[in-house]
């Protein structure tokens, strides 16, 4: 069932660095390290971290770009750096800061020779294509060549491209970089359906948290080329200490209100602001509230997910 499969893969790149006007000292970078993981087949993932923490390394080792420097790793059971042809029918990638389509043709025109290179039914490409194009918006774009495209109409162009040929999984890095609000919700609305309805495997990497919080229900987070973290992205906010807000808003103004399982973090007139253990249901809060003080309204603020990320990396570095 596990569709991805990583055991100890590391990856080591030989960096020379000048150290005098005639030499250089040859340092080795470790990109990956030791990350074991698997991704069972019909998963969405989130896979997040700070720049250079190794999110595109792996994305390449899977793809078969790069080849590992150590342990074990598999895509449907293909070793992707040693048959990447093979996995290549069997794969999507979208790099947010790369095309794959052809610079001086139309779109339309990109479509066609990827029909041709992935040798794709006549009737699945037909399919794929009206639904990308429907799904995307992208019917007044097919005949503007990609190099006319603003970023993001290339980006929703990559997409489609990248999904023609039916892959089983899709390698998604940056994927709504340049989108606005619109485009973005259209983006996430296409990745939700493909996954419910085709069962295809999603291995998502952006610095955009809403996409994680929107489309993926676990999330690991990599720095440093280590895994700190996989599992649910509600556990996100445990291991991170995170809280939630209590916003509370009064009949007048009092004292700041004193409750055991929560602080007052801010006072304004009639509103305060009370923290609470994300971990922690506000049903006993509430009850509390509306028992001891002369409540009018109130919501609850959801804890910012960066904000629980930067502390981790905070930790970690202290």
């Amino acid at each position: 069932m596990d569709f991805i499969e990583l055991d100890g893969v590391e990856k080591v790149f030989d960096v020379r660095r000048r150290t005098g006007r005639l030499r250089r000292e040859r340092h080795q970078v470790r990109a990956v390290d030791g990350i074991s993981f698997t991704v069972p087949r019909g998963e969405m993932v989130g896979y997040i971290g700070p720049n250079g923490a190794g999110k595109s390394t792996t994305i390449k080792m899977l793809t078969g770009i790069l080849t590992p420097s150590g342990g074990r790793l598999r895509v449907a059971g293909i070793d992707p750096s040693r048959e990447r042809t093979r996995l290549a029918q069997r794969i999507g990638v979208v790099f947010g800061q790369r095309t794959t389509l052809w610079w001086d043709l139309p779109l339309r025109d990109s479509y066609r020779l990827m029909h041709r290179m992935y040798r794709v039914p006549d009737p699945v490409f037909r399919e794929n294509l009206e639904r990308c194009v429907e799904l995307l918006d992208l019917a007044e774009l097919l005949d503007v060549p990609v190099r006319q495209l603003s970023l993001g109409q290339r980006m929703r162009g990559d997409i489609a491209a990248a999904l023609l040929h039916d892959p089983e999984v899709l390698y998604l890095d940056e994927p709504t970089i340049g989108l606005d609000v619109i485009s973005k919700a259209k983006v996430r609305e296409f990745l939700r359906d493909l996954n419910a309805e085709r069962g295809t495997t999603v291995l998502l990497t952006t610095h955009d948290l809403t996409d994680i919080e929107q489309l993926c229900k676990r999330v690991m987070v990599i720095d440093h080329g280590k895994l700190m973290y996989d599992g649910a992205l509600a556990g996100l906010h445990e291991v991170g200490e995170s809280e939630r807000t209590l916003i509370v808003d009064l009949e007048r103004e009092i004292p700041p209100i004193a409750l055991d399982a929560a602080r007052t973090v801010k006072v304004e007139g009639p509103r305060q602001w009370l923290a609470f253990p994300a971990a922690m249901s506000a049903a006993p809060l509430v009850a509390a509230l509306a028992d001891r003080y002369p409540l009018v309204d109130l919501s609850v603020r959801e804890p910012d997910i960066e904000a629980v990320i930067a502390k981790m990396y905070a930790d970690r570095s202290a």
